[in-house]
């Protein structure tokens, strides 16, 4: 099964977080850079360009991309890393790491920014590693973007905004083998609404996390692990791992939240930790659903295009407890164009067995990474590379870019607005506009 096929059918861990074995490989290896401080494990290796089986011609420029300005009123943005660390579990996919890591984004409205620089959207090692391995699952070939070269809104360590606070709390979980900077413009727009937004990295899980001492783990998760699942007949048990695991990080960064210390004085009063919501794409949506429906915190979430159910395709029997039990609080699905609850028998499940607030909205014409950083950067990268009419097909559907951008913008915030801050518009009880449906 290729990994274009297990994108469309698993949960999204088979994204297979690289296009070939031999990759992965190369981008496992350790090279030149700094030195790392942390366990010399599978899965780890330092900052480096990771080599490529394929490639873009020798020569070429490579694509430089931008991301859209954010919409909200709050246009001076600040963001921070955190790395945590879990001392109360081993890693759970690294036998010889003792604790488990995490690290983790902040974004939030900030004032005094002048004096900040600019966040890039990915590290060095973490651009590698889109360009060896998530950059070829959307068919752009390795060597053609500068993925180290795009700047965020966002201004390092910038003082945060006190005047309009506190705001809610918001959590962003990627897709599988996704970095936590896969949806920056989606996260960037509702921090602009008056949001703190914490993105996670699920580490050994996403292609690459790069730590403070420059280390950067990669992942376990290659696609001879994936292949091999799939032929002993393992594959729901290991779906049913990475749920387990991307669950309890997220827990974990809810409870360093509330812990002094962890954030800045200013940043700590501007964010409202006892009003959170959660939001992902993919396996992130899952992992929305799945932790909502075991902790309280979470008072309303959304799913973007991910499976509830730990199967090789959506109609298998192993659906999770959130799609058997459905949900008491309020709960959003944002499909693409293959995917709603009449197609998705995960999520015709969960509408079944909620009783809470939902509501299905489907775009029209979208794909699957329509909901990612890849609807800006897909047709940008076809503007300056000869990337195929098919590919930007593939990757994004055939919809607007920018009016898909616009509704989904429109939804994420309309969402949280009503649910985290008590502001309804009756966005959601009229018809959607844009490339948009509401599904019955």
């Amino acid at each position: 099964m290729t990994p274009k096929l297990l994108l469309n059918t698993a949960i999204a861990l088979t994204l297979t977080l690289a296009p070939t074995a031999a990759a992965s490989a190369a981008a496992a290896a350790p090279t030149s850079g700094p030195a790392t401080s942390g366990p010399a494990t599978s899965g780890q290796a330092v900052t480096g360009q990771a080599a490529a089986t394929t490639g873009a011609p020798p020569g070429t420029a490579k694509a430089r991309l931008t991301l859209p300005a954010p919409t909200g009123r709050y246009q001076q943005l600040g963001t921070l890393s955190l790395h945590l660390v879990d001392t109360s579990r081993p890693d759970p996919w690294v036998s010889t790491v003792a604790h488990r890591e995490l690290m983790a984004s902040v974004v939030y409205p900030a004032t005094d920014t002048a004096a900040h620089p600019l966040a890039p959207q990915f590290s060095a090692g973490v651009a590698a590693a889109l360009d060896s391995d998530v950059g070829p699952r959307y068919e752009i070939p390795p060597g053609t973007v500068d993925w180290a070269a795009t700047l965020t809104h966002a201004h390092q360590g910038a003082p945060a905004d006190l005047s309009g606070g506190p705001h809610p709390v918001v959590l962003y979980s990627p897709g599988a083998g996704d970095p936590r900077g896969w949806d920056t413009t989606l996260v960037e727009d509702l921090a602009s609404r008056g949001y703190v937004v914490v993105t996670v990295d699920h580490t050994y899980e996403s292609s690459a996390v790069q730590f403070p001492d420059g280390s950067v783990r990669r992942t376990v998760l290659t696609p001879d692990v994936v292949q091999k699942a799939i032929q002993d007949g393992t594959i729901s048990t290991l779906l049913q791992k990475v749920m387990d695991v991307r669950e309890a990080d997220i827990r974990f960064v809810l409870d360093q939240l509330t812990t002094p210390g962890v954030l800045p004085p200013a940043l700590a009063r501007a964010a409202d930790t006892h009003t959170i919501g959660m939001f992902g794409h993919s396996a992130g949506g899952f992992t929305a659903g799945t932790t909502m429906h075991d902790d309280p915190r979470i008072r309303a979430g959304i799913n973007m295009d991910g499976p509830l159910g730990n199967n090789l395709d959506d109609g298998g029997p192993n659906l999770a407890p959130v799609a058997v039990d459905g949900l008491h609080r309020p709960f959003l699905l944002m499909g693409s164009q293959a995917s709603d609850h009449h197609t998705f028998r995960s999520w015709e499940a969960f509408w079944d067995n909620t009783p809470g607030w939902k509501r299905d909205l489907h775009l029209r014409g979208a794909k699957h990474g329509s909901f990612t950083d890849a609807e800006v950067f897909v047709p940008q990268i076809a503007r300056q590379t000869p990337l195929p009419a098919s590919a930007v097909y593939d990757d994004i559907g055939w919809s607007d870019p920018q009016d898909t951008l616009a509704t989904e913008q429109r939804y994420i915030a309309g969402f949280f607005d009503q649910w985290l801050k008590q502001s309804d518009t009756g966005l959601f009880d009229r018809p959607a506009t844009g490339p948009a449906s509401f599904i019955p």
